[in-house]
């Protein structure tokens, strides 16, 4: 079938093949120097770099070129791009092509650290709209129209809005097509972070995907739902408003100028899967899926609740907090995305014709772990974070504004009405607690405490041990 052809796999295959003599970079020489197992060295045969008929991602003309081709043609975009350094590059290339300095950015709230770190970059100013709570996942939510149309009413001027679709939990909500639409009455490009939605091109029963909504510019992790290694990502130009040129000129900046042959093979092979994906398969995947819950809702006191994404998939015990039931999950060896105060969250496998995985001994192993949890002591008090809210906030301070100010730690039980100096990151998801520049409210700090208790890992201006957060001085001059 054509759709199955993979130009970038063929062409290391056939170079390998031919037992080519390396006097070139890199140093491993087809693994030979290389003191990994065997089982890893293997793959260090097709680490190339960029020879004759091997093309060049940076300037491309062979077989990366009709690889990214195939990708664009299959996602119906003007143009697509290989990511070797995750969909995090492409999350600073997008904001890079779209605003300068002193610019005015509309951004979901909850979005990934590397959007904030983008606009840090780039010295943007941002306008944070924080969605509704959803209290169905005990998750922030998406953005809604009404949320948007007031916002670019108040900065028509904005240069580009940022959209998570859908959430790391697999929400998706009502209102994309329709917030995109009225953004491009304004003018403004919407460049969304659809991390993990690089799956949605195949179809129902999936969620359609933000570039098919008419996004601007869409990132896809590959490496999240699609079979591709991690790191390797896609990037999807497709707008009047938006230059594709401006983009890889600065993914030409922002990536690795020796990018791995290994990862984009994966990102070829990705495609191919999804390319091939037909109604049978997913028919397959969801009697799967559907036994599996079975198999799950016969598990005393395990909860389980389904999202937009039939990929994602959360799990709960009453009484226990996801921090609890993940330790326990993990001691069987079942290890799950990510755990939050409720619960933890699934990714499962987009199985097809061909494909297996264990449901069945994963299913014992999940009630071996429950019974468990359930013989340890319950939560005294109902697990509740606190909210922060949703509505329009700004920062206090902009990133580059922060550099030239006096900041101090101190302990986060007196930090409310402070300005925080740098960003606190529950890690995963990777979606800040605390931006810096922010002016800390009481339910930072609540939900900073309730979180800390649970065992929730954080990355970012914390000193864990000493209960401290850093914050601009006091009597520093706005």
């Amino acid at each position: 079938m054509e759709s199955l052809k993979r130009p970038l796999v063929e062409a290391l295959l056939k170079f390998n093949e031919a037992d080519p003599i390396s006097f070139h970079v890199p140093g491993h020489k087809g693994g030979i120097l290389s003191g990994l197992p065997a089982v890893l060295r293997s793959a260090l045969r097709y680490d190339f770099t960029e020879l004759t008929g091997l093309d060049d991602l940076h300037e491309p003309g062979g077989i990366i070129e009709e690889a990214q081709e195939r990708l664009s043609s299959f996602y119906g975009s003007d143009q697509s791009f290989f990511l070797v350094n995750g969909s995090t590059v492409g999350n600073l290339a997008m904001i890079y092509a779209t605003c300068c300095a002193g610019d005015t950015i509309i951004v979901q709230r909850n979005a990934h650290k590397s959007v904030f770190h983008a606009i840090e970059l780039v010295d943007a100013k941002p306008v944070l709209v924080s969605p509704a709570w959803d209290e169905v996942t005990k998750t922030a939510g998406t953005m809604t129209i009404t949320q948007i149309s007031e916002v670019l009413e108040a900065y028509p001027d904005a240069k580009a809005v940022v959209i998570t679709h859908p959430t790391y939990y697999g929400t998706t909500g009502n209102d994309l097509e329709e917030t995109i639409r009225l953004c491009h009455t304004y003018g403004v490009p919407v460049l969304v972070d659809e991390a993990h939605g690089a799956h949605f091109v195949v179809g129902d029963p999936f969620p359609r995907s933000a570039l098919e909504m008419g996004a601007d510019v869409v990132v896809h992790s590959a490496h999240k739902t699609l079979p591709a290694m991690t790191m390797a990502s896609f990037l999807h130009v497709r707008s009047n408003l938006v230059s594709s040129e401006r983009v890889a000129h600065y993914l030409q900046m922002l990536q690795s100028s020796s990018p791995s042959y290994v990862l984009m093979a994966s990102l070829d092979d990705a495609r191919a899967f999804a390319e091939s994906y037909q109604e049978e398969d997913k028919i397959l995947f969801m009697q799967r899926r559907t036994d599996f819950m079975k198999r799950l809702a016969t598990i005393s006191g395990l909860q389980t609740l389904e999202v937009d994404d039939p990929l994602k998939l959360l799990i709960r015990v009453e009484g226990y907090s996801g921090f609890e039931l993940q330790r326990e999950l993990e001691t069987e060896g079942v290890y799950a995305e990510l755990a939050d105060p409720y619960q933890v969250l699934f990714v499962l496998p987009l199985l097809k014709r061909g494909l297996n995985y264990a449901f069945e001994e994963i299913g014992r192993k999940i009630e071996s772990a429950i019974i468990r949890l359930n013989q340890a002591d319950r939560t005294a008090n109902p697990i509740e974070v606190p909210l922060l809210g949703e509505g329009v906030s700004y920062l206090t301070y902009t990133a580059r504004q922060l550099r030239d100010i006096a900041t101090e730690w101190i302990p986060y039980e007196i930090a409310v009405g402070r300005v925080a100096a740098a960003t606190i990151i529950p890690y995963p998801p990777g979606i800040p607690l605390l931006i810096g520049g922010e002016e800390v409210g009481d339910g930072h700090i609540q939900s900073l405490k309730k979180l800390l208790q649970m065992g929730a890992k954080f990355q970012g201006a914390i000193r864990i041990n000493e209960g401290q957060i850093v914050v601009v001085k006091e009597g520093t001059e706005e």
